[in-house]
């Protein structure tokens, strides 16, 4: 019997490093291609869950590699930067802030990766940048929220999340219970969808959690 238990438990030990190994895969392509191969990534979650952190350490492999890359953001967030993508842990990247996503297709030039933080701040006209940029054997590499403060798809987020060829959803530590986070929820009254702050503003939250502090 005593035999028999181990065996089980190495075989569940067998089984989570599979399944552990299978979501740090999805992290990042994987797949090797040869030749210059356009492709859109999508790194999406609430707010506080390491999705600017993530954009940053896949377009700094880049640069590592030798590789042309290029990022852009909303003008509009001037958080920590005017200049910079910042994340929450101080991580940063020189970057170009734009008013509109068609002056990311004048100002992109001949790069290899093209990374874009804050994307749910754009139009739907982002959509077709990417796709046009994709097309033409750009790596696109994209960071932003998918839902706004209530919980609704936030902007074009859910039409890259369509298009890309790589999603990849990251998750905060709800501040109230302590369970995985997807929603970021808003602090203060405003009810204007787009409302930049930290995080004085907003905390992320379960579904549960989130629920309840929206029906109080």
């Amino acid at each position: 019997m005593i035999i028999q238990q181990v065996i089980d438990e190495y075989n569940y030990k067998l089984s989570f490093d599979k399944r552990h190994s299978l979501q740090m895969d999805f992290l990042e392509n994987s797949v090797r291609v040869t030749g210059r191969k356009g492709s859109i990534e999508v790194i999406t979650g609430s707010m506080f869950s390491g999705k600017t952190e993530e954009l940053i350490r896949r377009l700094r492999r880049s640069q590592f590699a030798g590789l042309k890359v290029e990022i852009f953001k909303p003008s509009l967030d001037k958080r920590y930067s005017e200049t910079r993508v910042v994340s929450h842990d101080d991580k940063s990247i020189i970057s170009t802030p734009v008013d509109n996503p068609s002056a990311i297709l004048l100002l992109a030039g001949a790069v290899d990766v093209l990374g874009i933080d804050e994307a749910q701040f754009f139009d739907d006209s982002i959509i077709d940048v990417c796709n046009t940029l994709a097309d033409n054997g750009i790596r696109i590499v994209i960071a932003g929220l998918d839902m706004d403060f209530m919980g609704k798809p936030f902007g074009p987020m859910p039409a890259l999340l369509a298009v890309a060829e790589y999603v990849t959803k990251v998750h905060a530590i709800c501040m109230r219970c302590g369970n995985l986070a997807q929603y970021s929820f808003r602090k203060s009254e405003d009810a204007q969808v787009v409302l930049i702050g930290e995080r004085k503003l907003y905390e992320p939250l379960c579904r549960n959690c989130f629920n309840a502090a929206i029906n109080k």
